[in-house]
């Protein structure tokens, strides 16, 4: 968003002007006089000259606006059915909608952040989440509550690779683990947030509650990053790629609409090899069209970078057996230990409370002992809390399930901060927004696919079909802690040329 100047002092004078403007020749003998406070000001915009830590506080509001309704969201569907005529089936798509969505929306949204400034995309991107947050409130049925939840959602999607490359802009390569340390206790804490304050609210008003707060949140967001986010640099003559962008929409819609089908079809019918097929061929074809693409959407060298490759892979496979859990455990807990909905809430509570107060911590941590330990050391705890679920279930221990969600947000605690930073000073400056998103997207893929694994494999609601849907995301997770040892210690990326926002 520009900025209107005051109006130059124009006029025909010597050069002996006040000290306190700045003067540019115009011709011969006219000057444009600039007040020096607003050229400072402008310069300091154009730089990032400002705190970081003030920079984080900032896009850590519109962070929590964005995040803190998800898992209040996420026990309130049973009254979201009753109250809109619709079956909690359907009413799951009010939770993996947004995260598909998201996950589709941010590459393209990251090289936007790169190409036009991820000042500008951030504050547009969270205009539009209030508004659609706002229109939310009102929605009449469940295919609308599902379809304003996915606007809202890729308009949400451009915050997070937006304030990422904002985030390493403004942090030296040392301090960045910290920052994200920060970043990671506002994204787990947020939705405990939700449930402290959300339980209460849904209790008193309805579900329409949580929209209603929500909203202004967003809009008071936009509001503080306006005066406080600088302005980041764009890359010189960038297009976007709208092809590869729409391969890759096609590939992972595809590949999770394949996992979807096979839970309620069942995994050996042939119906389910066309969109496994579709999957295929649309993978394919996004390589082949990176591979000649000018602009590519997701340059295929960042891939191939080990610490890029490994760090980006322990996430997903690491998300897929801690957000699988994410939908398992409610059902664990109220199908075989009899929770009531709002004890399972405040029970699921302990997990990402632990996850947020460990991050900021273990960011400090791995300034002294190095992001590759933190990394290996959270997904090894990960596999651990695995194996307590498995054990949990086939027990019906209550406590060792309590120990297993306090084990599972440490270990994302202390690996995330890590594995975020060791991606990002693998990037080159000029890619930050679409290497952040890559790694944001690979993550709701992770999310997304194992929601819909993890919960066709216990649709039975028995301890053996529990300790089954633990059982696929332990394997997972340890599938993450293979690639977490890949990482290898290595200096950042070098910045490459780019143009300044005019």
């Amino acid at each position: 968003m520009s900025e209107a100047p005051p109006s130059p002092d124009r006029r025909d004078a010597p050069l002996d002007v006040d000290p306190d403007v700045v003067v540019e020749v115009v011709g011969e003998e006219s000057v444009v006089a600039w007040p020096l406070w607003w050229r400072a000001r402008m310069q300091r915009r154009r730089d990032g000259d400002r705190n970081p830590w003030l920079l984080l506080a900032t896009v850590l509001t519109g962070l929590f606006a964005t995040g803190f309704s998800v898992t209040i969201l996420a026990v309130s569907i049973p009254e979201i059915a009753d109250d809109l005529g619709s079956s909690t089936s359907v009413l799951t798509f009010v939770i993996t909608g947004p995260f598909l969505a998201i996950a589709l929306a941010m590459p393209l949204l990251g090289k936007l952040g790169d190409v036009r400034g991820h000042r500008r995309i951030y504050l547009l991107g969270l205009t539009g989440f209030a508004i659609a947050t706002a229109c939310t409130a009102f929605a009449w049925s469940a295919p609308s509550l599902i379809a304003l939840r996915v606007v809202a959602a890729c308009f949400g999607a451009a915050t997070a690779p937006a304030s990422m490359a904002m985030i390493m802009h403004a942090f030296p390569t040392g301090q960045r683990t910290k920052a994200m340390g920060w970043w990671s206790l506002v994204s787990a804490g947020a939705p405990v947030m939700g449930l402290v304050v959300g339980g209460p609210l849904v209790d008193a008003i309805g579900w329409r509650g949580i929209f209603i707060v929500q909203a202004p949140l967003a809009a008071l967001a936009v509001v503080v990053g306006f005066f406080v986010l600088p302005e980041t640099e764009r890359t010189a003559h960038a297009a976007i790629d709208w092809k590869g962008a729409g391969l890759l929409a096609a590939a992972t819609v595809s590949g999770l609409g394949a996992l979807q089908l096979g839970g309620e079809i069942g995994w050996t019918e042939p119906l389910l090899l066309i969109p496994v097929a579709i999957a295929i061929a649309a993978t394919v074809a996004f390589v082949l069209a990176e591979r000649t693409a000018t602009t590519p959407l997701i340059p295929l060298d960042l891939v191939r970078r080990r610490n890029f490759g490994a760090s980006i892979s322990a996430q997903a496979l690491s998300n897929f057996g801690y957000m699988g859990g994410y939908i398992v455990t409610p059902i664990l807990v109220q199908e075989i230990f009899g929770y009531s909905v709002g004890q399972t809430s405040f029970a699921m509570a302990v997990r990402p409370l632990t996850f947020s107060i460990t991050a900021p911590i273990a960011g400090y941590v791995a300034v002294r002992v190095g992001e590759r330990r933190c990394a290996l050391a959270g997904s090894m705890l990960l596999v651990l809390s695995m194996i307590g679920f498995v054990l949990a279930s086939v027990q019906e221990s209550i406590a060792l399930m309590f120990v297993s969600l306090a084990i599972g947000g440490l270990s994302q605690g202390v690996s995330v901060p890590s594995l975020v930073t060791v991606a990002a000073n693998d990037i080159d400056a000029a890619d930050f927004g679409v290497g952040n998103a890559a790694q944001q997207m690979m993550s709701q893929i992770g999310a997304v696919a194992g929601i819909q694994t993890m919960s066709s494999v216990s649709t039975s609601a028995s301890t053996s079909a529990f300790a089954a849907a633990y059982t696929v995301g332990g394997v997972s997770a340890l599938c993450g802690l293979v690639a977490a040892s890949r990482i290898r210690r290595a200096a950042p990326r070098p910045a490459l040329e780019i143009v300044r926002a005019a």
